[in-house]
């Protein structure tokens, strides 16, 4: 169902919704909604590295979506015209959000040859198996954000999402060959900071996430009782996106790209959501013509 896959197989069944949403079905716009959230909110993630923040974004994106939906003449797809409002959205978004990640590669870089290097035993490495994956994701969340906005966008859709020049370009509204260009600078940013630092690309290399987990779970910035990225609720990009994906990346960046697909995906959200609280009231449901 990955909706930025270029063998996306629901336009029809979007536009049947998109249809009966407007001739004033709650239902149908529920549908809608429940099919795109957790990609939404998934790039909104990924964007911003928080969870909370990911939530407001996508609530802001999927708001914006809903008000709009009167303005949807059908000449383009539902996911091009959708995931458009959703990228101007996060790209036009000034909200300072308080970041526990530095800002550039080279302060990542400096934060992490700084943290004190602890080498763990093999039986040590078992017993913290899920706190050395949280240390791993929460670097890789960190790269990601040193990215400028779009590059960071451009990198979560064409090569963690697997849209190819065609849908990313409409989506981002920019030339394919400026899609490609972009995609390349961005894929080029993350390969010279990791093949220079990260562990898992080099073991050379003095950045070993074993090696970074017992001074992350004494400063507070990973809690062994509640692992952000470690929940049983959640897959990973890999699995919920592979599949049906058509990948840009080239061999020799394919490791990268691999590394950020392991991430973290929320597939679950709570039944009575941020929409469920909106459809149901009364300046809404009048708004849209709901029954």
């Amino acid at each position: 169902m990955n909706p930025l896959s270029s063998s996306y197989p629901s336009e029809k069944s979007d536009a049947e919704l998109i249809s009966r949403t407007l001739e004033g079905s709650k239902k149908a716009l529920n549908q809608l909604v429940e099919r795109h959230q957790p990609y939404i909110y998934n790039i909104a993630w990924k964007m911003v590295g928080n969870p909370e923040d990911a939530a407001d974004l996508s609530q802001e994106a999927l708001i914006k979506i809903i008000s709009n939906l009167g303005k949807f003449k059908f000449k383009s797809s539902f996911r091009t015209w959708a995931y458009r409002i959703v990228v101007n959205h996060f790209l036009n978004e000034k909200k300072k959000r308080p970041s526990i990640y530095p800002p550039t590669f080279e302060e990542l870089g400096l934060a992490l040859d700084a943290a004190p290097s602890i080498e763990l035993s093999a039986d040590e490495k078992e017993d913290k198996n899920e706190e050395i994956r949280e240390v791993r994701l929460n670097c890789l969340s960190g790269m990601l954000l040193c990215l400028n906005k779009e590059q960071r966008l451009i990198y979560i859709i064409g090569d963690i999402f697997g849209a190819d020049h065609n849908i990313g370009s409409e989506i981002m509204e920019i030339s394919q060959a400026n899609f490609r260009m972009k995609l390349s600078k961005a894929r080029k940013d993350l390969y010279n900071f990791m093949q220079n630092k990260c562990g898992l690309v080099d073991k050379s290399n003095p950045c070993r996430c074993h090696k970074k987990v017992t001074v992350a779970l004494d400063m507070g910035m990973i809690k062994a009782k509640d692992l952000l990225y470690n929940k049983k609720e959640y897959s990973t990009f890999r699995d919920e996106i592979e599949p049906d994906a058509h990948y840009l990346v080239d061999d020799s960046e394919m490791k990268y790209a691999e590394l950020h697909r392991e991430h973290s995906f929320k597939t679950n959200f709570e039944k009575k959501n941020f929409l469920s609280k909106i459809l149901d009231d009364a300046n809404w449901k009048s708004r849209l013509n709901l029954n």
